[in-house]
């Protein structure tokens, strides 16, 4: 592949690796958000496919379909199993929470009215399991902090570029900054799947700036840590599903309550 056309490839798909780290703080719908993620996989992928189109090591192909099929097909698909499983699973509703005495009586003599208003109450709580109701940070003070996060990584990366200057060096600034994106990210959401998003995205970011520094990584230590990442999102989506279950809700709010007592 010729040098120029290598490198605009590289930094066309390392500008839409970090966009999508963007378009994640942006969204507020949880399944948007693992639908960026899901891009964003598709872009790491391709980070390494360009690498290897490059360097023509065959060890770096097979990494990038084994991240193609991992972080934008297999993660993907377990995020929304437990999004699914949070929006449409139990609730307990406010009158369990008050007494099943009192509730029942409520029931008993408002009649069909009342059992409306709690179906309306039980939906309203599925429909706020789907989207980032309260983060800590508003979209727009999001987005701006993305863009300071991303100066600072240029501003630290360019000691490192000045060593040695290659279209992938070049780009190193693209992954540090999708890992403070990450971390951002874990820090200001309050629904755990926004937050698992978080350390994915934290975690891509790492995988990228490996590539792009040392031009990839051996295959075994990508395979390895493929399958730490896949055991914590298992773990991760088991914990969500128990923690609707048992308090109503993914909000870290509520674990934070139980520490506090």
């Amino acid at each position: 592949m010729p040098g120029t056309l290598h490198a605009q490839l590289l930094d066309l798909v390392c500008g839409a690796f970090l966009l999508a780290a963007v378009v994640v703080l942006w969204l507020r719908q949880l399944a948007s958000i693992v639908r960026a993620f899901a891009l964003q996989g598709v872009a790491l992928a391709g980070i390494a496919a360009l690498l290897d189109g490059h360097d023509s090591r065959w060890e770096l192909l097979a990494v990038a379909v084994g991240i193609g099929l991992l972080r934008a097909g297999l993660l993907p698909l377990l995020m929304r199993r437990a999004l699914t499983a949070v929006a449409t699973g139990p609730a307990p509703l406010a009158g369990d929470a008050g007494g099943g005495a009192s509730g029942s009586e409520a029931g008993s003599t408002a009649g069909s009215g009342g059992r409306a208003g709690g179906t309306g109450h039980h939906y309203a709580e599925d429909v706020s399991e789907a989207r980032e109701t309260q983060p800590l940070v508003n979209v727009a003070a999001s987005l701006l902090s993305a863009a300071l996060l991303t100066l600072l990584a240029y501003a630290v990366a360019r000691p490192l570029v000045a060593l040695h200057p290659t279209p992938a060096t070049r780009a190193l600034p693209v992954g540090l900054a999708v890992v403070l994106i990450g971390f951002f990210v874990l820090v200001t959401r309050r629904r755990a799947l926004a937050q698992v998003v978080g350390f994915l995205l934290l975690d891509n970011g790492i995988t990228a700036t490996a590539f792009l520094a040392a031009s990839g990584v051996p295959l075994i230590v990508e395979l390895g840590v493929s399958f730490d990442v896949l055991l914590a999102v298992l773990v991760l989506g088991i914990l969500t599903t128990r923690m609707r279950a048992a308090f109503g809700g993914t909000g870290i709010d509520d674990l934070r309550e139980l520490c506090d007592r």
